[in-house]
């Protein structure tokens, strides 16, 4: 019975240490933002405060406030594109509001009412607001309107090693890939925080970018920290997570276990009888 604990000891020995070394991940890997408490301990100026830019396809919401209801009249659109639901006339501050949905066409282009054609392409929100609201009291429609104008399809796609991945429309004019991720259930232990990969379509070309979710570096300087529309976050699964998919892996795994229990076992029967 000795001779069987003093051969069983080393065996289960070796087993827990390889369980050991193939489960724990070391934390430089899995870390977000290592070092930030440090880098960022006195706080720094965002040089360029972000703005999304309007973008063919994008729909957008433009509300046209006056004192004088009736002159509001042709921007009471109030369908919102795709719904089918139609809105009311909303009071502020004795201002009424004309709401009108734009489906920004494939030329960066709205139809506004009055107007006709009007760019929007490139512009930011607050851009085309102004643009609009000086046109209408320069040229006398409405003198004292106050326009604003809102992103109603911010959407971006997470896809890859993340607890929930798929396309998610988001409000707001502002979304960072660390939001993003954390929307999307935040990334599975298996992925590598040090290639995360951003597909974006820029000025007709589509581009990427690389960041390590571990350098907070990395994150806060680059193009992609914040979103735009339709930009794709893709995490990859590290090596290992690809190998274990592969009908090779399984073989090979299923194959060093069995050879694995017959060396045990033949290691066994030698040392009992000894």
């Amino acid at each position: 019975m000795n001779k069987t604990k003093k051969v069983l000891r080393p065996i289960a020995l070796a087993l827990f240490c390889s369980l050991l070394s193939t489960s724990c991940i070391s934390d430089k890997k899995i870390v977000y933002l290592q070092g930030a408490e440090q880098k960022y301990a006195v706080p720094q100026q965002i040089e360029q405060a972000f703005e999304l830019k309007i973008e063919p396809d994008d729909e957008i919401a433009i509300s046209v406030a006056s004192k004088n209801r009736e002159l509001i009249d042709p921007f009471n659109n109030t369908t919102l594109i795709g719904s089918g639901t139609n809105g009311t006339y909303s009071s502020s501050a004795n201002l009424q509001s004309g709401v009108s949905y734009f489906l920004v066409d494939k030329d960066g282009q709205i139809n506004f009412p009055i107007f006709g054609k009007l760019n929007a392409k490139g512009k930011t929100c607050r851009e085309l607001s102004a643009e609009i609201q000086q046109r209408l009291i320069a040229e006398g429609h409405i003198l004292d309107a106050v326009v604003n104008t809102k992103v109603m399809s911010f959407k971006v796609t997470v896809l890859g090693d993340v607890r929930n991945a798929g396309t998610q429309t988001f409000t707001g004019e502002r979304l960072t890939v660390l939001e993003a991720i954390g929307k999307a259930g935040d990334m599975n232990s298996s992925a590598k925080r040090d290639h995360v990969l951003v597909v974006r379509e820029e000025k007709g070309k589509r581009v990427t970018y690389d960041i390590d979710m571990r350098d907070p570096k990395s994150i806060f300087e680059s193009p992609a920290y914040y979103l735009q529309q339709n930009d794709v976050v893709y995490v990859q699964p590290n090596k290992s997570v690809r190998l274990k998919g592969s009908t090779g892996y399984s073989l090979l795994s299923v194959g060093s276990t069995v050879v694995g229990m017959i060396v045990s076992i033949v290691s066994l029967i030698v040392a009992l009888k000894k």
